[in-house]
């Protein structure tokens, strides 16, 4: 509980470009220790979703990295997916993964209330977040058809399984929450003032 308690989960902002490099380096490592497939990032993807507060960093009080997942939307903001949710291995075991799940799917609601989130795993503990948060099991028809989404696959080793079944199914597994009003962790207003300021500036 002392370790939790020294681990600020927040969301993420220009200024954590820094932590991007070991971000990369933690997933990559992450997917060669569970041998199964992750889609890859470059460092350019990540610093946009910073930059575009679609992100959540887990942080020490010494500013040593602790995790890290993002938000992405799809077909004019109807589905939304809550994505790379990683922790260092230095950090597991202290309830890390659930504050940041908690974090962006909060963040994805308050963003986009009425849209679909939506999520592709294969790790146990990630399906179980979901479904403590609402999550169903669904086919992978009832997923975006956004070629953009379906393009984010071809960097994962099990993408030929993908390929083979038409896209109807992979090891993966399909998970979809339909809008409730639940919100599991409040946005801080500045985040939501920093959010509106950045919508003002696309619309320009």
């Amino acid at each position: 509980m002392e370790q939790e308690n020294e681990i600020e989960v927040l969301v993420a902002a220009p200024e954590h470009e820094k932590y991007v490099d070991t971000i990369l380096e933690t997933i990559a490592d992450a997917a060669k220790v569970r041998g199964t497939g992750i889609a890859k990032r470059t460092h350019e993807y990540l610093t946009k979703k910073m930059q575009e507060a679609k992100a959540v960093i887990a942080l020490t009080k010494d500013g040593t990295f602790a995790g890290f997942s993002y938000i992405e939307t799809w077909e004019n903001q109807q589905y939304v997916t809550t994505s790379g949710l990683i922790v260092h291995p230095d950090f597991r075991g202290h309830h890390v993964a659930k504050r940041i799940k908690d974090l962006t799917f909060s963040l994805a609601r308050t963003r986009w209330p009425h849209a679909k989130i939506f999520s592709l795993t294969s790790g146990a503990a990630v399906m179980a977040m979901n479904t403590a948060l609402g999550y169903q099991p669904v086919t992978f028809a009832d997923l975006t058809d956004d070629e953009a989404f379906w393009r984010g696959c071809e960097g994962c080793v099990n993408v030929d399984v993908l390929h083979r079944t038409g896209r109807k199914y992979c090891i993966c597994t399909a998970m979809l929450y339909d809008p409730t009003e639940h919100l599991p962790v409040k946005i801080p207003d500045e985040v939501i003032n920093r959010i509106r300021h950045l919508e003002e500036i696309e619309e320009q």
